[in-house]
């Protein structure tokens, strides 16, 4: 289970990548490769992004 105070890349990590990759990007994260992405939770992420940290969570959790 993912949940918001999970760091982005060990979110990536709970399942298929490429598809949690995706719901992330679909949300308007495009950087997850940046150097931030690897120290960074999906709350903090997802309030630099303007994007509600518990619908995203439960977007991916859909995923795995």
């Amino acid at each position: 289970m993912i949940t918001k105070d999970m760091l982005i890349m060990d979110a990536l990590k709970q399942g298929d990548a490429e598809k949690l990759a995706q719901v992330l990007q679909d949300s308007g994260m495009h950087c997850l490769h940046c150097m931030l992405a690897h120290g960074e939770t999906i709350e903090e992420a997802a309030a630099v992004h303007g994007i509600d940290a518990d619908e995203l969570v439960a977007k991916l959790n859909a995923v795995l």
